[in-house]
């Protein structure tokens, strides 16, 4: 038996008492993450931001088996965001609605959640009508044409079955509740309300694809209303992704138990805790590179220069070398080797010990 098959479906409740010290220790650390921020800015806080919003799309859509373009993703939020970051990589439409839905979650956190804007965000994640080659109903709720909803893993003739959502006949009158309850003023913490609605909404599991996703953009709403801000900070899909089994095993537990649901807030707010210590490194990894382009303010560069100095900044994959320079700043190998040796003899740049074909390049020691 499921939770929503339960006669008291879905009068959830909690030990208030139990997550009392979580709580309290989560929103501490909401507010001293939002005062090192304060302290840092504007320009640092919107690349923060940017950081922020990117892991959360591509590690949203990763919790679902779904690979995006990093680059298309970052400059998406970007360009929506009006920041420069040099030049931009186009986004595909299937990118752009994946961003579309997130954004508008955070940016515009304080408007009503309503059937028609989670419609809008349906269309918007899947713009061609269809999950993979299946036709689904975009912008609607399902109607279970093809069998009830579960959640299956195993392959074909062995599949385990995790959960079956409500009957499709059902969805309507479940949403408005959800909804309502969302929307309601009531003495619950924000914060609770975000681990609340992530869990009710995917129980109900409204449509044919995308409802994890949807779902941890309901949760992200939530905690932007908490901390009245749309900046976004700290990643909660970036976290779950790092904790994936125990998030799809919590969740499992949690809808084949009781309306107590005090095990799964319990878990959410310690995932929210680490998400939130996690943007510790974000923030010292921004600064860093602040610190990086004050020391070089007076070096002069061209724009591939720094278009490949920021992607060594950002994290940069493997060794520097100069078929990737050029690679990265699209152009010749022989322009390539002259902007590296610049780089060099200015001092931003150390070759590495090998050399030969396998020469490759560092960042400088300040």
């Amino acid at each position: 038996m499921y939770i929503h098959e339960l006669k008291d479906w879905p009068r959830f409740h909690w030990n208030a008492e139990q997550l009392a010290e979580s709580l309290a220790s989560v929103r501490h650390r909401q507010g001293r993450l939002t005062g090192h921020m304060d302290a840092l800015g504007f320009n640092l806080q919107q690349e923060a931001v940017l950081q922020t919003l990117t892991a959360d799309v591509l590690k949203s859509s990763e919790i679902e088996g779904e690979k995006l373009d990093a680059e298309q993703v970052r400059s998406s939020i970007a360009r929506r965001l009006g920041m420069d970051i040099g030049a931009l990589k186009p986004a595909d439409r299937h990118v752009e609605g994946v961003v579309e839905m997130m954004l508008d979650a955070t940016r515009h956190y304080d408007k009503p959640l309503n059937a028609e804007r989670l419609f809008a965000w349906h269309a918007a994640l899947f713009p061609t009508g269809r999950s993979g080659m299946t036709k689904i109903h975009a912008g609607a709720w399902r109607d279970d044409s093809t069998g009830p909803m579960q959640v299956v893993s195993g392959p074909i003739g062995k599949e385990h079955v995790h959960y079956e959502a409500p009957k499709a006949d059902r969805v309507d009158a479940e949403m408005r509740t959800f909804l309502e309850g969302f929307e309601a003023t009531s003495g619950t913490d924000p914060v609770l309300k975000a681990a609340l609605a992530h869990l009710w909404f995917v129980t109900i599991h409204p449509f044919d694809d995308g409802n994890g996703r949807i779902a941890r953009a309901i949760a992200d709403m939530a905690l932007a209303r908490s901390e009245r801000s749309p900046q976004r900070f700290y990643s909660m899909s970036a976290q779950i992704r790092q904790e994936r089994n125990d998030y799809y095993d919590i969740l499992e537990r949690t809808q084949k138990g009781t309306m107590d649901i005090t095990p799964w807030m319990d878990w959410f707010l310690g995932c929210l805790g680490r998400a939130i210590d996690g943007a510790q490194t974000t923030l010292g990894a921004i600064l860093n590179k602040a610190r990086f382009w004050e020391r070089i303010k007076t070096v002069p560069l061209n724009d591939r220069q720094r278009l490949v100095l920021n992607r060594l900044l950002d994290g940069f994959e493997g060794k520097l070398t100069n078929a990737k320079y050029a690679a990265l700043a699209k152009c010749s190998h022989d322009t390539a080797l002259r902007d590296l040796q610049q780089l060099v003899e200015r001092g931003v740049l150390v070759r590495n010990a090998e050399g030969g074909r396998s020469t490759s390049y560092s960042l400088a020691e300040a």
